[in-house]
């Protein structure tokens, strides 16, 4: 059974993505777009589609152009979102990239994307200027200035019009963030124009008015950032208090200092605001909703934290395939349930499946969830193989999600079929970090299975099969040795033997069943976060 929203389609203009996001500039004109929370310093609108079209046309004199990638390897701040749109104003593709990305991690990405240009911030000048040198990226811009690499600020001094560049919206790129899918190691995802301009009406359809303040702690390398916090934000005319990190002291004297109205954050920011005790120090009473997504949030926490600051707390789901929101509780009363991802969004269709058999189940039975819509990516680039995996021939996603439908039609996560661990929100792919312990030399065999963790979600364990005698804290260390902060193995624990199947596939699901009979073999190692 097809299952279609309950609300009627939107109309989706022929445009580009920048045309919609800054359709509103002149008219907005003195009104803040972004201010930087530690510094108070603000963009207006006006400056804010001035700088892109100054930035656009230095772009073009550097004969960066239509199809050309530059990648975007830096914190939140005003400048991140006069960057990207520059980039897109010319037709160029914006890779976006996790700050905590190490110098290897980064080069993967630089390769993959083939990356032309990156900017960058002095504090990541030096992993970002080994990575470039790895993949062969032509030149460095810096926000601010450092020596060994070109001050963005220098792109806006070209003056003059930028070119007037055709955009396909349906089958340009605009936007190539990487994920991992619904398992293996990163892939850039393909999103187009139209992809990104179709999600932002989506979502508009049923969001009130442009009154709100909008804090941006998440990051715009994350689609989530990138395109509720940055680009509908745009769209709605809306200004976005931007935050390079996540510190809840610092969080909540913004949200108090600039009367933030509306917070989209991520389940740990929920808990930290759930229980800790610092949250009493500061007036949030600004705070009219909180969205909560990129990974599941219970029910009860979100109740809690409603009630404890007296706001509205709502949900959506969706990938960085589907550009990214497929569900939302929308902002009217009717639709407000605690554990409920709400029904699909305008244009967007939806089937839940047995994981079996493909067949779609009855009534409230969960399966996986499949999504059909405008907000589709294009696909997984230069890997044919993994985009047929995910998108089937009728053009159904297969998100690799378990879902369940309410009567009224909105929908639940109730687990994941994939295999992806989501610590705070970032997907941590098993595979990578068993293709990184494989390359210990005690180490013969491993396996990573997620491990449920109150304030991250869940965090990564190692089950290990040694050669030699290893301890616990060395494979840990070693594995924070080669990737980003958030991939780090938490925890392991040395066995005999990984169980597989007949084809050698892992089975993790073994493994996972085992920690739950025995769950307490380890202690889990905070390390960095």
């Amino acid at each position: 059974m097809v299952i279609r929203s309950p609300f009627p389609d939107v109309d989706i203009p022929d445009v580009s993505l920048t045309e919609l996001a800054l359709a509103r500039a002149a008219e907005l004109g003195d009104k803040p777009a972004f201010v930087d929370a530690p510094s108070g310093r603000a963009i207006t609108y006006a400056e804010l589609a001035d700088s892109v079209r100054s930035t656009a046309s230095g772009l073009a004199e550097r004969g960066f152009g239509k199809g050309d990638v530059l990648a975007h390897y830096a914190p939140n701040s005003p400048e991140y979102a006069v960057a990207f749109h520059a980039v897109a104003r010319v037709g160029g593709v914006n890779t976006t990239a996790n700050p905590a990305l190490t110098v290897d991690e980064l080069t993967t990405q630089l390769s993959d994307s083939a990356a032309r240009l990156l900017v960058t911030t002095p504090e990541l000048l030096e992993k970002a200027t080994a990575a470039a040198r790895n993949a062969g990226v032509e030149e460095i811009f810096v926000y601010g200035e450092a020596g060994g690499a070109t001050p963005f600020a220098s792109l806006a001094l070209a003056g003059g019009e930028p070119p007037d560049v055709p955009i396909d919206a349906a089958e340009d790129l605009v936007a190539l963030p990487y994920s991992s899918g619904t398992s293996g190691l990163p892939k850039g995802v393909m999103l187009t124009h139209r992809n990104l301009v179709a999600n932002i009406c989506q979502m508009t359809a049923h969001s009130r008015a442009d009154d709100d303040r909008v804090i941006a702690v998440l990051p715009f390398f994350h689609i989530y950032g990138l395109v509720v916090l940055m680009n509908l934000s745009l769209y709605r005319g809306v200004t976005v208090v931007t935050m390079p990190r996540f510190d809840l002291a610092q969080f909540l004297l913004a949200v108090q200092d600039y009367r933030i109205t509306r917070a989209y954050v991520v389940p740990p920011i929920v808990l930290a605001l759930v229980k800790h005790p610092l949250v009493d120090e500061f007036d949030l009473s600004s705070l009219e909703f909180i969205n909560s997504g990129a990974a599941p949030l219970s029910a009860e926490l979100e109740a809690a934290c409603g009630r404890r600051l007296g706001c509205q707390m709502q949900q959506g789901y969706g990938l960085t395939e589907t550009s990214p929101t497929t569900h939302w509780v929308t902002d009217e009363p009717e639709w407000q349930k605690s554990g409920s991802i709400g029904p699909p969004l305008p244009n967007t269709e939806c089937r839940v499946v047995d994981v079996v058999t493909g067949e779609d189940v009855a009534g409230d039975a969960p399966g996986e969830l499949l999504i059909r819509g405008p907000q589709v990516m294009k696909g997984y680039l230069n890997n044919l193989e993994a985009t047929a995996r995910t998108i089937d021939r009728d053009g159904w996603l297969h998100t690799g999600d378990i879902a369940s439908i309410d009567p009224d039609g909105s929908m639940r996560i109730v687990d994941r079929l994939k295999e992806l661990i989501k610590y705070k929100g970032y997907q941590i792919a098993p595979a990578e970090l068993e293709a990184l312990l494989l390359t210990h030399p005690a180490i013969v065999d491993a396996a990573v299975i997620p491990l449920p963790d109150e304030e991250a979600g869940e965090v990564p364990k190692a089950f290990v099969v040694a050669s030699a005698p290893i301890a616990s804290d060395e494979v840990i260390e070693f594995v924070a040795e080669h990737v980003a902060p958030y991939k780090t193995v938490r925890a392991v624990e040395i066995v005999e033997e990984i169980p597989k199947s007949p084809s050698g596939k892992i089975l993790r699901r073994v493994l996972i069943e085992r920690q739950r009979t025995a769950p307490n073999r380890e202690v889990i190692h905070r390390g960095s976060h």
